[in-house]
């Protein structure tokens, strides 16, 4: 059987991969924040943090809301880091980590949803760290708001400012997901298509609550840190294939 045509069977549905997300909107803010930090971050997954400047990393923080998939309707937020691919040779000076930018992967450190079926396959599909949450979001008005809460206690809330409108096709076309689970790391293959992406300097607030990954962060310097950049994209689509389990 091929990747094409694996399915798997979650609270009894089958779902059939690729995965596809037919309408999705997004807002996202991206944080320089000390190489060193982010690799003790995410050590758990034996990937190594990408330095896209000496001694810097990028890590990423977004709000999605998914309006019609595969996996239904619902809410999701992440924190994520620029990550190099297993393997790869270690940049020697800046032309190595300008030409290394186009296979840097996204390692997905945590993926709070509101719905339990896309919880559900999340988990079992690609050991995407997926957990239960309230995120309420508002994708409406002049700035997109988003919160992340547990029982009524906010872990984290992000506010991202619209920009200037980039040309059509702004964008990843193909990004290698990567998460790790009960201590096993994945790589996703993500193919995206964005349109109505607009796109600024800094243009985002950040406050963290009462939770590790917002402990986590403070960590890093984003209680206090302005953001590099932020980006809305007003339509995505997306497809998600197979897990590949990385050597141990």
């Amino acid at each position: 059987m091929t990747p094409a045509a694996e399915a798997h069977l979650i609270q009894g549905e089958r779902v059939v991969l690729p995965v596809r997300i037919r309408d999705a909107a997004v807002a996202s803010a991206m944080y320089t924040v000390p190489a060193a930090s982010a690799q003790a971050v995410i050590a758990y997954s034996g990937l190594e943090i990408a330095e896209t400047l000496p001694g810097r990393a990028i890590c990423s923080l977004a709000f999605v809301r998914y309006a019609d998939g595969d996996l239904g309707p619902y809410h999701e937020f992440a924190v994520a880091f620029l990550v190099r691919p297993p393997g790869a040779a270690r940049p020697s000076g800046l032309l190595d980590r300008v030409r290394g930018l186009a296979g840097i992967g996204a390692f997905i450190h945590w993926l709070p949803v509101d719905q339990k079926f896309t919880l559900e396959a999340g988990r079992s599909i690609w050991g995407f760290p997926k957990e239960l949450a309230d995120i309420p979001m508002d994708l409406s008005g002049r700035i997109n708001r988003c919160a992340v809460r547990f029982g009524g206690r906010t872990a984290i809330e992000l506010a991202v400012r619209p920009g200037v409108p980039m040309p059509g096709g702004a964008g990843a076309p193909k990004v290698d997901a990567y998460s790790c689970m009960d201590g096993i790391t994945r790589r996703t293959p993500w193919t995206v298509a964005p349109s109505g992406v607009r796109l600024r300097p800094g243009g985002a607030r950040l406050r963290l609550g009462d939770h590790p990954v917002a402990a986590e962060l403070r960590g890093l310097g984003l209680d206090r840190a302005r953001a590099l950049s932020s980006s809305t994209v007003g339509h995505l689509r997306m497809t998600f294939e197979g897990a590949e389990e990385m050597p141990g």
